[in-house]
């Protein structure tokens, strides 16, 4: 599908789905689970049916989807002691999250088992995941070269080794966690280089909240996890998404509207907030009332640099990657140069993002460069150097996402046009419609 965007103005409140990251968490522990859970306000992306799909052949089963009240609700039969390999391989459709979850979990039973997914997916780095499981005492290797999917392991693991990696990517960690509520003992790691930090405290709430006992220090460099537990089913709302959150935030900066986000989640388990840390430093007009969970976003303010050190906005997005999208799209509004560092692992998402975004970004007439381990994205306030044009989205959520607010700010007559722009689904489920709704004017041409 090819969607296209232009100036436009944006009026209302929007409610952002339930968090990815929550949802497959809160599934795959289902799965585990002995009994009955019951998951509210799930998100009905992609990446989560994928997963509603995996654990139901592992010995789960989806009793029923309702609504409780407006709350959409999942209730999960948990496959529990009788957790099993599948038959066949898992196929993780195009979530990286199903995929470093629950292969650890899967290492715990005896056996083989094969992961694999969609063309994005088998692109994605697996060579740490597979070392993991080695040190474990698995035997995994990738079916292809490089080390991507598909990929098969053997286990069970054994936990009386220490896992030692550099931890930059957070996901197959917590899948360690996770899957150490299976085994007997202290599962122990140490992460040489830990970077998505707030995704391991988001696991570690999990792990509390079903009771399976675990530590992580203060510098995220050792966890541990003590097992086995039995996980009971359990009930739980799904927080919204504050990588979501992003989208209409920098879309109402952007445009010069006035936008309130409703059902916003200050549980402080999500990384992804700091976005609003980030732009109100350089003036952007953002309230949060925690009371009402809204956030209100109220354009037309001045946003520049000038008051900053060196008269540059540096950002350091090693804990909250998720967001270099929307930061780099948000800095060409911004008069004044912004840094992004720490970029690495924002390079092992659905596609290369840094590459992705600088190139998609210069045809539109962006300053924005790579610099090592660094993006430079020189801005002018209001974006008066973008123009329209087509650009390709890779086929990630997140980049379609954030181009679509890029041209809410630009010239009228100017458009931009992005290709498989249908990818937005992944993690905003009629995310162009809800925007639509707001006045942002969207259209689809295929």
């Amino acid at each position: 599908m090819k969607i296209q965007a232009q100036k436009g103005q944006l009026q209302g409140h929007i409610v952002v789905p339930g968090s990815k990251s929550h949802t497959i968490r809160a599934l795959i522990l289902a799965a585990m689970a002995e009994g009955v859970s019951y998951i509210k306000n799930p998100l009905p992306s992609n990446d989560c049916i994928s997963t509603l799909n995996a654990i139901q052949k592992i010995g789960a089963k989806l009793i029923k989807k309702e609504f409780q009240g407006s709350e959409e609700v999942w209730v999960i039969q948990g496959a529990g002691k009788n957790l099993h390999l599948p038959e066949g391989p898992i196929d993780v459709g195009n979530s990286g999250s199903l995929m470093y979850f629950l292969c650890p979990v899967l290492s715990t039973l005896s056996g083989e088992c094969l992961f694999t997914g969609d063309e994005s997916i088998c692109t994605r780095p697996v060579g740490h995941l597979l070392d993991a499981l080695a040190q474990f005492g698995a035997k995994a290797e990738s079916v292809q070269k490089p080390l991507c999917p598909p990929f098969k392991f053997s286990g069970p693991i054994d936990i009386s080794k220490k896992l030692i990696t550099d931890g930059k990517l957070s996901q197959y960690i917590s899948g360690f966690m996770m899957a150490a509520s299976r085994t007997n003992g202290v599962l122990n790691m140490e992460l040489k280089d830990p970077k998505e930090t707030p995704y391991l405290t988001m696991t570690k709430l999990w792990l509390d909240f079903v009771g399976v006992e675990s530590s992580i220090s203060s510098d995220f460099k050792n966890i541990s996890v003590k097992g086995p537990v039995e996980i009971k089913g359990f009930t739980k709302s799904i927080p919204s998404d504050w990588e979501g959150v992003a989208f209409p935030l920098i879309a109402a900066l952007i445009s010069n509207s006035t936008v309130t986000v409703d059902n916003i989640d200050f549980s402080g388990s999500q990384g992804d907030d700091k976005i609003v840390e980030v732009l109100s430093s350089v003036g952007a007009d953002i309230t949060m009332d925690k009371e009402a969970q809204t956030l209100t976003v109220k354009g037309g303010s001045l946003l520049s640099t000038e008051s900053l050190p060196n008269k540059t906005l540096t950002v350091n997005i090693s804990s909250f990657p998720d967001a270099i999208c929307a930061l780099c799209v948000m800095a060409c509004f911004i008069e004044g140069t912004t840094v992004i560092t720490d970029v690495e692992i924002c390079r092992k998402k659905e596609t290369d993002r840094i590459v992705a975004m600088c190139s998609e970004l210069t045809k539109l007439g962006a300053d924005i460069k790579e610099d090592g381990d660094s993006v430079i994205i020189k801005g002018k306030q209001g974006g008066v150097q973008l123009h329209g044009g087509t650009v390709e989205s890779y086929k990630d959520h997140r980049i379609a996402m954030s181009i679509s607010c890029l041209a809410l700010g630009l010239k009228s007559g100017e458009s931009v046009i992005i290709n498989d722009a249908e990818c937005a689904s992944v993690s905003f489920p009629e995310y162009y419609e809800k925007m639509n709704k707001l006045g942002a004017g969207y259209k689809s041409l295929s």
